[in-house]
C-alpha cells in the first residue's frame, strides 16, 4: 500500500502563527470551497470541475475519478493534494505507481518562479491549481472550522488538561487574549469583505455562508457571490437555486432543520420581509450605548447594560422578521453581524461580542468550560467569548498533535 502523508503546516496569520492540516486543504478541495467561476490553470489552461473525485483515506492519491474539463477537453482521473508543488517529490510519488494516473495536482500555496512542476513516474507534466489566490475565506477560518467539526470525538478531560494546570487568572487572561485574537480576525476579514462588495452585499453574503453551517458555507456562499441581494427581492425560485449548486451541497449528517433547501426559503422570506436589513441592521447597532468592558469577566453585569435579552428580541423582529431563532440567531449575531458593523462604524462592539449569548457552539466546549471551572454553576455565565477563547486554543492544541 502507498504511504499515507498528512501534514501540518505552521504559518504566520493576521494575529501571530497557526497550524493547518493538509486534509483542510483536501476539505477545501472536496467541498470546493473557493471561487471556482474562472479557473486557470498554472499553465494558463482552462478548468472546469465536474465532480471533485471521491475522498480516498486510504493510501494512493487523496482523490479519485475525479471529472474535469481543460480547455474545454475531458480529463479524467486521481488528484493529488498537498501544500506546496515541492511535496510531489519530497513523498516520492514520481517512484511510485500508484499515482501514475494523477491529472491535476493541487497545492495551496503558488511556486515560486524556479520550483518545476510535478511530473508521473513516465515524466509526463502534471498540470498545477493553486488554491490559495481562490479562498474566500481565510485560511484560520477553514482551520477553526475543521476543529469545530472534531471536537465531540475526543475526550474533553484529556483534551484541557493542560489548560487545568493552569492558576486560574493565568487560564482566564488566556482565554481572554484567545477571544480576542479571533475577534480582531472576524472584523478584519468583515473589513476586507466590505471594500470588496460594499456594506450591503458584504452582509448578504455573510449571513447566506452562516445560514450554510460548516458543511455549507461554501455553495452558500456561491449563490450569494452570484446573486445579489437586491435579486432576493423579488420571485426567487429556491428550488432553482439548489439546483445551481447541485454536487456541492454536503447533506450527510445535516439536520433536516439545517437542510440548505429550508435554509435558502429561510432567507429568501427573511429578505421578503425585510428588504434592507443590513442597513436596519446597522441602524439598530449604532444606537447602542457605550459600555465600558468589564474587567472582572461579569457577564450578567454587561449583559444588563447592553440590554442584551431585549436587543436579542429586537434584532430577531426588526432585523430577522422572526425567521431565525434559537443558536443560529446567536452565531449570526457573533460570526456576521457584530464584526460587520464594527467594521462598517468603527464602533468597539467587542464587549458585547465577548458577552453574548453562546450560539451553536459543540457541546464539548461549553463541558469544557464548566469542568475548568470558567463557566457553569459557582463561576461566570456561559458566553460566546469564553467559548472562542477555549476553541481558539484547541484548534492548535490539536493540529500540532496531528503533526
Amino acid at each position: 500500500m502507498a504511504a499515507i502523508y498528512q501534514q501540518v503546516q505552521e504559518m504566520q496569520g493576521l494575529y501571530g502563527p497557526f497550524t493547518i492540516a493538509e486534509r483542510v486543504v483536501q476539505k477545501i478541495w472536496l467541498r470546493r470551497d473557493f471561487d471556482h467561476r474562472a479557473l486557470f490553470l498554472q499553465d494558463g489552461r482552462s478548468l472546469v470541475i465536474r465532480t471533485p473525485g471521491a475522498w480516498n483515506l486510504l493510501g494512493g492519491p487523496d482523490f479519485r475519478a475525479a471529472r474535469l474539463l481543460v480547455d474545454g477537453f475531458p480529463v479524467n482521473g486521481d488528484i493529488e493534494v498537498h501544500f506546496n508543488v515541492s511535496d510531489w517529490r519530497a513523498h516520492g510519488h514520481a517512484a511510485d505507481r500508484a499515482y501514475d494516473n494523477v491529472v491535476l495536482h493541487v497545492v495551496l500555496f503558488p511556486p515560486s518562479a524556479t520550483e518545476a512542476p510535478a511530473r508521473s513516474g513516465d515524466g509526463r507534466e502534471i498540470p498545477t491549481l493553486v488554491l490559495l489566490p481562490l479562498l474566500q475565506r481565510s485560511l484560520e477560518e477553514h482551520a477553526s472550522d475543521e476543529a469545530l467539526e472534531s471536537l465531540t470525538a475526543r475526550d474533553a478531560a484529556e483534551r484541557i488538561a493542560d489548560l487545568a494546570a493552569l492558576t486560574k487568572p493565568d487560564l482566564l487572561d488566556l482565554l481572554r487574549t484567545r477571544a480576542s485574537a479571533r475577534w480582531k480576525m472576524k472584523r478584519h476579514f468583515a473589513e476586507l469583505r466590505i471594500a470588496k462588495v460594499g456594506w450591503e452585499d458584504a452582509a448578504h453574503q455573510t449571513a447566506l455562508e452562516i445560514l450554510g453551517y460548516r458543511r455549507n458555507r461554501a455553495p452558500m456562499l456561491g449563490l450569494a457571490t452570484g446573486r445579489p441581494l437586491a435579486t432576493w427581492v423579488g420571485a426567487m425560485d429556491t428550488e432553482a437555486l439548489y439546483a445551481e449548486q447541485a454536487g456541492r451541497w454536503q447533506l450527510q449528517g445535516v439536520r433536516p432543520a439545517n437542510h440548505p433547501r429550508l435554509r435558502l426559503r429561510q432567507y429568501q422570506t427573511w429578505v421578503k420581509g425585510r428588504p434592507d436589513w443590513p442597513e436596519v441592521l446597522r441602524m439598530l447597532l449604532q444606537t447602542l450605548p457605550e459600555v465600558v468592558p468589564d474587567q472582572n469577566n461579569n457577564t450578567v453585569r454587561v449583559r444588563q447594560s447592553f440590554g442584551m435579552t431585549g436587543l436579542r428580541e429586537r434584532l430577531s423582529v426588526e432585523v430577522l422578521c422572526d425567521t431565525v431563532g434559537g443558536s443560529r440567531l446567536d452565531t449570526l449575531v457573533c460570526d456576521g453581524f457584530l464584526p460587520l458593523v464594527a467594521a462598517s462604524t468603527g464602533r468597539d462592539l467587542q464587549p458585547l461580542w465577548f458577552h453574548w449569548f453562546m450560539g451553536d457552539m459543540p457541546f464539548d466546549l461549553g463541558k469544557g468550560l464548566a469542568m475548568l471551572g470558567v463557566a457553569g454553576r459557582g463561576a461566570f455565565a456561559f458566553c460566546h467569548g469564553w467559548g472562542q477563547g477555549l476553541l481558539d486554543w484547541m484548534t492548535e492544541r490539536d493540529l500540532r498533535a496531528s503533526g
